[in-house]
């Protein structure tokens, strides 16, 4: 697809995704990606296959796994998505992707509940569906109440409630991870000075760090067996008249 094709996008979408491209570009956005880098390297060393596809409005480059053949990022035209798209028309047939990553792709979307089904039905069964987006009941949830940037925009969807949406579209939470606890500081000064305490909750992993990782695997679909038809009593069968013949009649 080229940018031609967004000429009838919904404008608001681009403008929200440009926004927010702008916010992680900033201070903040940073401290957040920084924190998030740690989490999905650390988590995507476990997986291998054909295709990993990565969704969110970030213009960093977005960690990869190193035993996945194509690392793919797809969304809004601008630089650096390879495949562009609306938020609720991928390109990927279904079961495309072994591993299918939504980084803040939930917190700046129009339908998150649109684009969740879109990156299930791109996850293969057994394949495994990443969500990272930022914590409502942190310093950082609390910020995006009173903000009057970007951050403003944000949907900051809990966790539990993404784990709901989960379950319902097939898949299995099987980790639950939390990170950046500083809180939402320009100061690099207090950056530093907090960067211990970073280091202590991270290894509590208690639910106040700013920014969630839901790691969630496809079920498979198996064979389910056919249910027995209950037969109901037809009560007494009467016997049915039959008409009579006579056999000299029917003689030549």
């Amino acid at each position: 697809m080229t940018d031609n094709a967004f000429a009838q996008a919904d404008p608001d979408w681009l403008e929200l995704i440009s926004l927010a491209r702008d916010w992680f570009a900033g201070p903040l956005g940073q401290q957040l990606l920084r924190a998030e880098q740690r989490l999905l390297e650390d988590e995507l060393t476990r997986y291998f296959g054909g295709y990993l596809v990565h969704y969110g409005p970030s213009a960093e480059a977005p960690p990869s796994a190193a035993q996945v053949q194509r690392n793919v990022r797809l969304g809004a035209p601008f630089a650096g998505v390879e495949i562009v798209c609306e938020e609720q028309a991928w390109p990927l047939s279904e079961h495309a992707a072994d591993v299918v990553v939504l980084q803040h792709g939930l917190d700046f979307s129009l339908s998150p509940h649109g684009l969740l089904r879109e990156a299930a039905h791109a996850v293969r069964p057994g394949g495994h569906l990443l969500i990272v987006g930022i914590n409502p009941w942190s310093a950082w949830g609390l910020r995006h109440a009173f903000a009057h940037d970007a951050l403003r925009k944000a949907r900051c969807i809990s966790a539990s409630r993404v784990g709901d949406w989960l379950n319902l579209l097939g898949f299995a939470l099987e980790k639950r991870r939390f990170g950046c606890y500083r809180p939402p500081l320009a100061s690099p000064a207090w950056q530093a000075r907090l960067e211990g305490w970073e280091r202590v909750a991270g290894r509590w992993q208690s639910a106040g760090g700013g920014v969630y990782l839901l790691v969630a695997r496809k079920l498979v679909v198996g064979l389910r067996p056919l249910r027995q038809v209950r037969r109901e009593p037809m009560g007494k069968l009467l016997p049915l008249p039959l008409a009579k013949v006579n056999r000299r009649d029917s003689k030549p």
